[in-house]
């Protein structure tokens, strides 16, 4: 159904394909991504923008990179988090990422992300849950977290899907900072992600998922807001560490969740 390569702008195959129902062009980035409508499903397509935009804070070679990065990704590590990426279509513009699309509301957004907060326990875990699992097998395909927050976070209250998107900025293998200041969320950065020169690996993505928890979930289960604290003060040695206990302190505590919890299936 797709072209390896097109010859025209990406906004001009796109519209040829089906109709655009939305289109994303406010990113600090410079990226511009579309919803397309064809007679057969609904896509997500990121592209690295317009090549002459100069004003975002990274040039059009940075932003092919990066979608080039993600399309590493998206191959490297397959999970129901993660949207399929069908296909990358080559272009003038730079490559055009062809997602699947996924229904859901962002969580950087305050009302939705305030709406996802007031969800029993129960739910705001399995998502968690569903989210950690993710970064098990990225961990273990070797990617370390990079400018990861709830921007990058869909959730389908509906369906209670959980979507993680736009892991673009994600690196294979351990790194350094070379930026001090790095891209990214104060609210889940680890201090290395502020430290010129620091290395991050790791052990960074388990402090990034902790800090997830203690923005997500009000109210987490002791055991459980025990192994948060230890991951964001004395740090675990690496991410499986961090997971590790996380499971281990989840089996103690799902009985008294399950049993204080107003969450039942069917239930919004």
């Amino acid at each position: 159904m797709f072209p390896g390569e097109i010859d025209v702008p990406p906004a001009t195959y796109l519209d040829q394909l089906g109709t655009i129902f939305t289109r994303f062009d406010t990113q600090d980035s410079g990226n511009i991504a579309y919803g397309v409508q064809t007679d057969d499903a609904r896509y997500f397509v990121k592209t690295a923008g317009d090549p002459s935009y100069t004003r975002p804070c990274l040039d059009f070679d940075s932003r092919v990179a990066l979608l080039r990065t993600a399309a590493e990704l998206a191959a490297s590590v397959t999970h129901h988090t993660m949207p399929t990426l069908h296909t990358v279509i080559e272009s003038p513009a730079g490559p055009l990422l062809v997602y699947e699309w996924r229904d859901g509301d962002l969580l950087h957004d305050p009302p939705a992300r305030e709406r996802f907060r007031a969800l029993p326990t129960e739910e705001i875990l399995a998502a968690l849950g569903d989210l950690y699992e993710l970064h098990v097998a990225l961990d273990s395909a070797g990617w370390v977290e990079g400018d990861f927050y709830d921007g990058a976070l869909l959730y389908d209250f509906a369906a209670r899907r959980l979507t993680a998107i736009d892991l673009d900025t994600y690196h294979r293998g351990p790194y350094r900072n070379t930026m001090g200041r790095m891209f990214g969320s104060e609210r889940f950065m680890a201090p290395e992600e502020l430290t010129l020169g620091a290395p991050v690996d790791s052990r960074t993505t388990a402090y990034v998922m902790a800090r997830t928890a203690l923005v997500l979930l009000p109210e987490p289960p002791p055991a459980l807001q025990a192994v948060l604290l230890e991951a964001t003060t004395a740090r675990f040695p690496s991410y499986q560490a961090f997971y590790d206990r996380w499971l281990t302190a989840s089996s103690t505590t799902a009985d008294s969740v399950t049993n204080r919890s107003t969450y039942t299936p069917g239930s919004g």
